[in-house]
């Protein structure tokens, strides 16, 4: 494991968002970590924590289609536009001043490319006024760090940037002080299954007693089925809406 680096939060001007805000988006869905920490799980694929006026988002990778295009395998262009798109729209309707990568940043080195930097680079101008931060996690540990033209703050897991909760990139829900665990690495799903034999896969949030991990963001990801357990609530990521599914 890497040494555990602890940062503080940047010098931001109070958010005015108060912890039981209205949802930023239609279709949030609201929970209360047991230290009184309200946050909403949005189908964007995010977490907002206005009290903070901080949103996560896990598992971007980018670079992954263009590492598998080096490979000889056909995967389509424009995921990493179609990322940016989609980060661009949540900054806009969730108004966050701090923007958290819960790991993977990067998908591999081969991936980091020119091509990506002159997308990423005049994105991340566009947001300047934006704090961000990347928690490293596994692929960003053999890929590299994103170069300093992108001033993405980089820190090594557990990272607890306030009381009561944690930020990791991997899902060890350890921590020295208790503290609820908020992590990506798993790209959770989860699968409903109608009487007729239809099924459909979905991203999800799943929550378990000092674990909280997020849905896979980046739009070219692989995707894991989540083991029903009986201490695991879901929230699966259903188009426009999260909706909570009953306990195993």
């Amino acid at each position: 494991m890497q040494p555990v680096t602890t940062a503080a939060l940047p010098d931001l001007p109070p958010c005015g968002a108060p912890a039981a805000a209205a949802p930023p988006v239609p279709g949030a869905q609201p929970i209360a970590l047991p230290c009184g920490t309200a946050l909403w799980l949005l189908p964007q694929r995010a977490v907002w924590w206005p009290a903070q006026c901080m949103v996560l988002v896990a598992d971007v990778h980018f670079g992954k289609a263009a590492t598998f295009r080096r490979a000889g395998q056909p995967v389509p262009h424009g995921t990493t536009g179609d990322n940016l798109a989609r980060l661009d729209a949540l900054l806009q309707v969730t108004g966050a001043r701090h923007l958290v990568f819960l790991g993977d940043f990067l998908h591999a080195r081969s991936g980091a490319a020119e091509a990506l930097w002159q997308q990423l680079v005049p994105w991340r101008n566009r947001h300047a006024a934006v704090h961000m931060t990347l928690v490293r996690g596994n692929h960003d540990a053999h890929a590299g760090d994103p170069p300093a033209a992108l001033g993405i703050a980089l820190v090594n897991e557990p990272w607890a940037p306030v009381p009561g909760a944690a930020l990791r990139a991997c899902h060890h829900p350890q921590t020295t002080d208790g503290a609820t665990v908020l992590a990506g690495h798993l790209h959770p799903t989860v699968t409903l299954r109608g009487l007729a034999r239809d099924r459909l896969r979905l991203p999800c949030f799943a929550w378990s007693p000092g674990l909280l991990v997020l849905p896979a963001f980046g739009a070219f990801t692989g995707a894991s089925g989540l083991p029903p357990a009986p201490d695991t609530l879901c929230f699966a990521v259903a188009g426009d809406r999260v909706q909570g599914l009953p306990p195993a």
